[in-house]
């Protein structure tokens, strides 16, 4: 009997754990709280939240361009405890659609993290430059890569997934 309340307890908190983190608005900081940055950022959001390694993440990012942008590249560098880790550039016109105009829009950026990202938390810089490579934002944010139970240890401790 108490094998059974407990697996409906564990079950109860996973499905709990699942759906109150499905999507994560976080805060970010500018790299350089004294820069006036072409681009100003009003917030990212991440799903899922936390990020589960192994699985897909999207980062959106919504901000607002003073001018209108017609190319550029977006910068990722991530660091775990403060130690760099990995970095990337992306064409921002694969990331949004170009010319971005004066006013609001989103960039998302989504990816798999390998299935032996250790869980904890990141933090990721990432800087927007024009074609002629000027810094148009910087922002900072942190992250966190969960310890999400995967599909066969769930299986294994006899669990069901919850119904979403």
């Amino acid at each position: 009997m108490a094998v059974v309340e407990f697996s409906l307890v564990v079950s109860f908190l996973v499905s709990l754990c699942i759906l109150s983190h499905l999507t994560q608005a976080t805060n970010v900081h500018y790299c350089d709280k004294k820069a006036n940055y072409d681009v100003k950022v009003s917030g990212v959001k991440i799903s899922p939240y936390p990020v589960v390694k192994g699985k897909p993440a999207t980062f959106s990012m919504s901000a607002s361009a003073g001018e209108t942008i017609t190319g550029g590249q977006l910068v990722i560098d991530v660091s775990y405890f403060g130690v760099h880790i990995y970095s990337e550039s992306h064409d921002l016109c694969e990331k949004t659609s170009c010319p971005v105009s004066t006013g609001n829009f989103v960039i998302s950026h989504s990816q798999e993290l390998p299935g032996f990202t250790p869980p904890g938390t990141y933090t990721l810089i990432m800087k927007m430059e024009d074609g002629n490579n000027s810094q148009l934002t910087c922002i900072t944010f942190d992250f966190s890569i969960g310890f999400v139970a995967s599909d066969h240890l769930i299986s294994a401790l006899g669990l069901s997934h919850p119904r979403l």
